[in-house]
């Protein structure tokens, strides 16, 4: 598959993947900004253990992740380390701190089904 095939996939599982317990009480809007091969600009609405999905920018989020599209589909498919990218310079992150930190774990890939 392509990158901006696993991209749309990810995508489309991002609202059965979360884990709302995780997520309660928690309201945030998160800016993807995916560069290279299969890139685009997503962003994720949380309100309150929901979340959705939607293409373009948001206005004013409170987190902007920026990186390649490849290494947002390792990340996503557990292939690449958040703090490995992060270290390493692969994402760049604006923005509320801790919500970044907290991000990876409002997700659980166990929760997809095919």
């Amino acid at each position: 598959m392509s990158v901006a095939d696993d991209l749309k996939l990810i995508m489309d599982k991002i609202p059965e993947a979360l884990v709302p317990e995780k997520a309660a009480g928690l309201t945030a809007i998160i800016q993807l900004n995916l560069d290279g091969d299969g890139g685009g600009r997503w962003y994720f609405r949380l309100d309150n253990g929901q979340i959705t999905v939607h293409t373009g920018e948001a206005d004013r989020p409170n987190l902007t992740l920026s990186m390649l599209a490849r290494d947002y589909v390792a990340l996503s498919l557990g292939q690449a380390s958040p703090m490995g990218l992060f270290m390493g310079g692969k994402i760049k992150v604006q923005g509320d701190l801790s919500l970044a930190m907290k991000f990876p774990e409002l997700f659980d890939r166990d929760r997809v089904s095919d």
